[in-house]
């Protein structure tokens, strides 16, 4: 099984490989007793918020590392899948500076992924 810090990174990567926008890896362990990392990202559209979570998905199921949880898949504005040590979080553009997680978890130590 892979770390936390090296799941979240391949992750991010995932999500940039389907063209996911603005990606950014939150360090939440000492933060939230929820998950370890988050990782938010966006596109510009529904679909490829739906393309990008799919990608995050199957790639990973074949490495045999599974959702725990997913949520808003159907309707494609947010997409939350949860591996439980990461917790990623697919915005549709709008909707991420609607909810504003970055500020919302601003004391959280974060890194911009880039390949």
């Amino acid at each position: 099984m892979k770390s936390g810090k090296d799941l979240a990174n391949k992750i991010a990567a995932l999500a940039s490989a389907k063209k996911a926008n603005d990606i950014l890896i939150l360090k939440m362990e000492n933060i939230s007793s929820v998950t370890d990392y988050y990782v938010i990202c966006s596109a510009g559209n529904n679909v490829l918020v739906q393309a990008i979570a799919d990608n995050i998905e199957d790639e990973l199921a074949k490495e045999d590392i599974l959702c725990q949880h997913k949520e808003g898949y159907n309707e494609g504005h947010w997409i939350l899948l949860d591996y439980s040590t990461v917790v990623v979080h697919v915005f549709l553009e709008s909707e991420r500076e609607f909810y504003n997680l970055e500020q919302l978890w601003a004391d959280a130590p974060s890194e911009n992924f880039t390949e």
